[in-house]
């Protein structure tokens, strides 16, 4: 079961709007719909809260470490609550997935990601689970660098609004170790509509 909720991103506001920052989206909107306060914690350097979702006690965490080193954050909370790697989720950006999809992944590689990279060297170990919320992809390698610090388009930014909205409905499942129901959820797309979704109640 998932004990430990991490979305990845970069601070500040100059990378608030991009699309490396979709897992901080996620988890704001995670943090609104249960309606709890994330709080800025040195000793993790990151934004923190601590809350009981469907009876099972849970952590969420937005580190404020810059993306490539967001294992240090990431272990440093793990470590001290002894909480395992399989029982982390990490919410994070996709390019090889379309805008309006998500996929579920447990452990193997990091795939390039820099944010992976690092939590993977830090816990020493890629036994942990993975959101993955497609961002698209620019279509030229030598683009992406770009692609991901930029902001998406309003109709790609949609897409990716209703994807957290859609995913966020596997919360019951994930929190309870039920991961091949939360996975079903979690795959299962929906068409684009042309209005930004309301916050899912949970």
């Amino acid at each position: 079961m998932i004990k430990l909720f991490v979305g990845l991103g970069n601070p500040g506001p100059d990378y608030q709007h991009s699309r490396h920052n979709a897992g901080f989206w996620w988890m704001d909107a995670l943090a609104q719909a249960i309606q709890v306060e994330l709080v800025f914690d040195k000793n993790y350097s990151a934004f923190v809260a601590r809350t009981s979702l469907h009876g099972q006690p849970v952590w969420l965490q937005k580190p404020q470490t810059f993306m490539n080193l967001s294992g240090r954050s990431v272990a440093a909370l793990a470590h001290f609550f002894k909480i395992e790697p399989k029982d982390i989720l990490v919410v994070h950006d996709d390019l090889d997935i379309a805008p309006g999809q998500a996929k579920i992944k447990w452990g193997g590689s990091h795939a390039g990601h820099n944010g992976l990279r690092d939590i993977h060297a830090q816990l020493g170990s890629d036994q942990y689970w993975r959101l993955r919320l497609g961002i698209g992809h620019p279509g030229n390698k030598a683009e992406v660098i770009h692609w991901v610090l930029k902001q998406p388009s309003l109709d790609h930014r949609i897409a990716i609004d209703q994807t957290i909205v859609r995913t966020l409905k596997a919360l019951q499942d994930l929190t309870s170790g039920n991961m091949d129901q939360a996975t079903r959820l979690i795959h299962t797309s929906t068409p684009v509509r042309p209005n930004p979704p309301k916050p899912v109640a949970i």
